[in-house]
Parts: C-alpha cells; structure tokens; sequence
C-alpha cells in the first residue's frame, strides 16, 4: 500500500519570481490551495496526490524533459531558449500581470540612431534569452555580440551596451528608463508542459488533465461576473436589446408569476455601465457575484 501510494504522486514545478503570485492565484480559484514561507522552496498545498516545488521559469522545461518533475508551469520562451524536449500540454495565456501575452523587444535608448535590427552590425547586445537573440540575428545576417543579463537590463544601455532584448508586458518599465521598442521579438505566454514518460502514465496523465480542466476553468473566469436579475416575461425583448453582443441569457420562470429569472456572464469592466442599462429595460433584483471557473 505504501509503495502504491508513493507512486501517485504528480511532481510539479512552479514558477518562482514573477509568475508566482499570477499561478498560485490560478490553482487556489481552480481549487488547489498552495501555500509557501518567503525562504521556503517548497510549497504545502491541499491535495496530497501532489508535490510542488518552486524554482526559477528559466529551468522549469528542462527539468520536466529530465523527469525531475512530471509537469511545470513556464513561459513559451524559456522552453524555446532551453530547447528542452517536452510536451506542451496547454497554452494558459496568462503572464505576469494580465491576461496579455509577454512580449521580448528589441529595446534601445529614445536618441539611439538604431532604427532596424540591421543597424546592430557589431554592436553588443544584453539579454536572458541569449540563444532566441541570436537566432533572431541570423535572420537579419546581422553579426553582433550577445551577452547574458544577470539583471536590470533596462539600464544598461547606452553606458554598458548598444541595445537589449528584454521581456515586457506593459512596456511601462521601458519607457520609465527612456527606451524605444525596435521590434518585437518574440511572444510568450505560460504553457503547462508534461514530461513525455509522465504523460503516457495512465494515472499521472488523468491527474493532469483534472488539473489542467480546473486551470483553465480559473483562467476563463478572470475578469468576468455573474449577474442575476428578474424581469418581466413581456420585457424579455428589452432585455436582449441592452445585452453585450453574443451574450444570451439563462432564463427561467418565476414561480405563479408573470416574471422570469435571466442570468448572464459578462466582462466586469463593463457592469457599471450595463446595470443602469438593465434597470431602464425592466430589470430588478440585480445580483453581481464573482466567478471562480467557467468550464464549457
């Protein structure tokens, strides 16, 4: 029994830095409870058919291809800068911030007369992702010096370096250090990759798909509400008219009444102007409540 027990364990690695506060948030509405001291690598967490432990994005992929973890959580450009040989299971598409993907720039300063990626013929260069920049290079025929940023990229330039390639998700950080986007790069979201023998495990295989059903059940529900309302049945008709486009909604009779019960799930950032709305069409009642899943 032990031994059957140990075996049903699913190894996951979590990202530890900026996508750790976006992927816990993620688990705990999905209905996994992790939890972590500020010095610990390793997180408690509710469910004991799993075993997580944090460590850096950037080494998340080839871990998983080495079977240290079954699955991992990391971005599309760490798996591409590794090369690791993994399966991407799921594209989560969330980053660290938003729900927007991240995107790593070509950056100079604003006075820079660096206008392409031509113009980078024997400059130096300062970035993480070292390998993607130079395959980015190639395709310009561009010869230029690439080196690997322990950090702070931002300011590097122009004192230490020509240009950097850095990751951005509101460029805010980029213009804040007075830089100019030459071009994007790359794209990259946060992809759940398995290890190929853990994901031809019959029982490691459901574990993960249960997971990833719940995850991205999390995810679809970011930034949307629930709102429940009652109406008149012949003001149906007006009811429809003030809804957002493609939103149809549930509806359902009141009990000995003329009045039915419509619900609907709409983007939260439009609720302050949609209720006025429904109330001018006949609705009452008007309930908002959160969403921790949408599953379809």
């Amino acid at each position: 029994m032990t031994s059957e027990l140990q075996e049903n364990i699913l190894k996951i690695g979590l990202p530890k830095g900026s996508l750790q506060e976006a992927t816990f948030r993620f688990f705990k509405k999905a209905g996994f409870n992790f939890s972590v001291s500020s010095r610990s690598y390793f997180p408690s967490t509710d469910d004991d058919e799993i075993q997580g432990l944090l460590i850096r994005a950037q080494e998340i992929a080839q871990y998983v291809e080495d079977g240290v973890f079954d699955i991992g959580l990391t971005g599309k450009d760490w798996i591409l800068e590794s090369g690791a040989d993994v399966i991407e299971v799921a594209d989560l598409k969330y980053a660290r911030q938003t729900l927007r993907p991240i995107r790593w720039v070509l950056a100079v300063p604003e006075s820079s007369p660096i206008r392409s990626p031509m113009d980078l013929q024997g400059k130096r260069i300062a970035t993480e992702l070292v390998n993607m920049t130079k395959k980015f290079l190639l395709k310009y025929d561009v010869d230029a010096e690439v080196e690997f940023s322990w950090g702070a990229t931002e300011v590097k330039t122009p004192l230490l370096v020509d240009a950097i390639v850095e990751a951005t998700e509101t460029g805010s950080s980029l213009r804040a250090n007075k830089l100019r986007i030459v071009e994007t790069m790359l794209t990259s979201t946060t992809r759940l990759i398995a290890n190929k023998a853990s994901w031809t495990d019959p029982w490691k295989r459901a574990k993960i798909e249960q997971i990833l059903s719940l995850l991205q059940g999390a995810i679809n529900a970011e930034g949307q509400v629930g709102l429940k309302m009652n109406i008149p049945q012949k003001r149906i008709d007006d009811l429809i008219t003030v809804l957002p486009a493609m939103k149809n909604p549930t509806i359902s009779k009141l009990y000995n009444t003329d009045w039915v019960a419509a619900e609907i799930i709409v983007a939260e950032n439009i609720v302050r102007e949609l209720i006025p709305n429904l109330k001018a069409a006949g609705a009452q009642d008007i309930i908002e409540y959160p969403l921790n899943k949408v599953i379809p």
